[in-house]
């Protein structure tokens, strides 16, 4: 294999993980429906929108979001585990969203996907019902969200189900 079909290989080892831990988390109360991906002109204005915000390049990178009983998991990867730019700048960008999350401010995920985005009102009220852990991994970060209130849990499942059909090829379940 050369070096130009490592990311490609790895979006797919992604993909299939994320698909994997969608079987096993299918349990959830609210992991009955899969995501509907968006209009691929509202892709583009998501992934347009994004750049402003998140300071990694989404081509060269992949969010998943995986549904728990208690919550959810995002993680961030560089898809090619030696790209150490893009690797610094995704723990830079979900440290600080981390600390922002924590107080309740979803401010940037409403500049990227609008002030209607799914759940995103009722994770802006959380007021410390949900922890929010944060792990560096070899090529990303991950973003672990536990509550044991099921409304916030439904909350948050809606948000990683928005952030998947928003965020298209560039994110997985």
């Amino acid at each position: 294999m050369n070096h130009l079909d490592r990311p490609r290989t790895r979006r797919a080892l992604l993909l299939v993980a994320a698909a994997a831990a969608a079987a096993l988390t299918s349990g959830c109360a609210d992991d009955s429906a899969t995501p509907t991906p968006a209009s691929s002109s509202r892709q583009a204005e998501v992934a347009e929108r994004g750049a402003s915000v998140m300071p990694f390049d989404l081509d060269r990178t992949t969010h998943q979001f995986t549904k728990t009983d208690t919550g959810g998991v995002q993680t961030v990867v560089a898809d090619d585990p030696q790209d150490n730019a893009q690797i610094t700048l995704i723990q830079q960008h979900l440290t600080s969203e981390v600390d922002r999350f924590r107080r309740g401010d979803f401010t940037d995920p409403a500049r990227i996907h609008g002030n209607e985005m799914p759940g995103l009102e009722a994770l802006r009220a959380h007021g410390g019902r949900i922890t929010i852990d944060y792990q560096t991994t070899p090529d990303g970060a991950r973003v672990t969200y536990t509550t044991s209130d099921a409304e916030l849990r439904n909350a948050l499942h809606h948000w990683f189900d928005a952030q998947v059909s928003d965020h298209g090829q560039h994110a997985t379940r």
